[in-house]
């Protein structure tokens, strides 16, 4: 009798999976496993946006930088991924590409000087 030692793992427990090695600060990791949900399930956004978070503390910000932008496509009014984007924009340098996003979030998130 012969067993395979390779299971295939269903999206939800790789979507567990991928949150443990986000909490272990395993962004790479994660990312991985994450990249496959969303690669099988393109319209949940939950994936979609601890990938990017995953991407962005790997320093893939080119990577996080294009999943925020689909999340923010997907769902405009969605805070945290507009105030991600910002962030990644920054942490790339570009600080005046960066503010309306981080405008916008703040906006989102009722901070009143915000819209100013």
């Amino acid at each position: 009798m012969t067993t395979n030692a390779y299971v295939e793992e269903s999206a939800a427990e790789r979507w567990e999976r991928a949150g443990l090695f986000f909490e272990a600060k395993e962004y790479a990791e994660a990312a991985r496993l994450l990249g496959d949900v969303v690669s099988e399930f393109p319209g949940q956004l939950a994936p979609r946006l601890l990938l990017a978070r995953a991407y962005y503390h790997s320093a893939q910000l080119r990577r996080a930088e294009e999943q925020l932008r689909e999340v923010i496509a997907r769902d405009p009014v969605e805070q945290y991924a507009h105030l991600m984007l910002g962030r990644t924009l920054q942490r790339q340098g570009r600080a005046e590409e960066a503010a309306p996003w981080l405008r916008m979030a703040a906006a989102l998130g009722g901070e009143p000087e915000a819209v100013r």
